[in-house]
């Protein structure tokens, strides 16, 4: 991520940090302030933080041709990868750690109602993939935008049928609603919106003589608004979760503890398989981080309508907002350092 922002990018992940320490004590000198702009939800999307996304989202989608999506399914593999993992993989080893830690490690030092709590929370995470920010690693690793937009689109069309039945069978409940203003609304605004308005910019600068090129400069533009999203999205999100952090940190690290291995098992396992299956790296990257990150608006809705507000399991869907952003950070600047285990991008057929 040197090209561009140059230094400003290179020290990414110091500036995350500093917008993480900003948002807590924001968070907590001004909580009436963050949570009149929490208040601020459609179909329980923070309105805000859907803005600061499609901020980032917006230049990856100038990136994508009609023509292109078309051409993904030429190239089924990375497609199939993401699926298995998402669908076949990840919920039952985020389930797996959830009972290892809380029943077994923690046992000692978490009751065992919070910790069945905890549980549920992590099983929702992991039967959500994501669908808003992936737009954004897959971008900050150059990924390919047509292949992106395919995965996460045929991720939305298999939750709708599978998230029930998966997180009903982890849960144990047979009576589990699916919130689906909440999945509707995520997949206009993080995907029709910025996709449709991407096609509309990409025609219109096409009427040009250098079409390429004049899209090029306005993805060029946009990108430090893009990076300026990044920073007030993360410190938005801290500062919603101040009180929580400062009120439980003991319970907050705990939680953190087995969605971090998770995260980075995960994308070992998906990197890990994109490689021996010979896939470019602008398809592997974002195949391993789709299947790495969640759909936390989903899962945080569906804890707090099975548990309640204050329940265990929505704390722990709320750990996984605070720790996805710096972990898939991580993620990303290793991705870059080893695009050289793959394949150079080829052109779609």
């Amino acid at each position: 991520m040197s090209a561009g922002l140059g230094r400003f990018e290179r020290y990414l992940s110091l500036w995350v940090a500093l917008a993480i320490g900003a948002g807590v004590g924001l968070g907590l000198a001004f909580p009436s302030a963050f949570a009149a702009i929490a208040r601020l939800e459609w179909a329980r999307v923070n309105l805000v933080v859907a803005g600061l996304i499609w901020v980032m989202i917006y230049p990856m989608m100038l990136k994508v041709r009609p023509g292109s999506l078309r051409a993904v399914g030429r190239r089924p593999r990375g497609l199939a990868l993401t699926l298995v993992v998402n669908w076949l993989i990840k919920p039952f080893t985020m389930a797996a750690l959830g009972v290892l830690f809380f029943e077994h490690l923690f046992a000692s030092l978490v009751p065992p109602a919070d910790a069945s709590q905890y549980i549920a929370g992590m099983i929702l995470l992991g039967v959500a993939p994501c669908t808003a920010m992936v737009f954004v690693w897959s971008h900050l690793t150059r990924g390919d935008a047509a292949y992106t937009l395919v995965q996460v689109s045929v991720n939305d069309l298999v939750l709708v049928v599978a998230f029930a039945p998966i997180a009903g069978l982890l849960l144990g409940v047979t009576d589990l609603t699916v919130p689906w203003e909440t999945l509707v609304a995520s997949v206009v605004v993080f995907v029709v919106v910025p996709l449709a308005a991407g096609l509309w910019t990409h025609r219109h600068l096409a009427r040009g003589a250098d079409a390429e090129a004049a899209i090029d400069r306005l993805a060029g533009a946009l990108k430090p608004a893009s990076m300026l999203g990044l920073l007030l999205t993360v410190a938005l999100l801290f500062g919603f979760q101040a009180e929580t952090l400062v009120a439980s940190p003991g319970r907050v690290a705990l939680i953190a503890v087995p969605l971090a291995l998770q995260s980075y098992g995960i994308f070992a396992l998906t990197y890990g398989l994109a490689r021996a299956l010979r896939l470019p790296f602008n398809v592997a990257a974002p195949a391993a981080l789709i299947g790495t990150s969640n759909f936390f608006e989903l899962a945080v809705a569906v804890a707090i309508s099975l548990f309640g507000l204050g329940s265990g399991a929505a704390l722990a869907t709320v750990v996984g907002v605070l720790i996805e952003v710096p972990v898939m950070l991580s993620l990303v600047a290793f991705a870059n350092r080893t695009q050289g285990w793959f394949a150079a991008p080829q052109p779609p057929p």
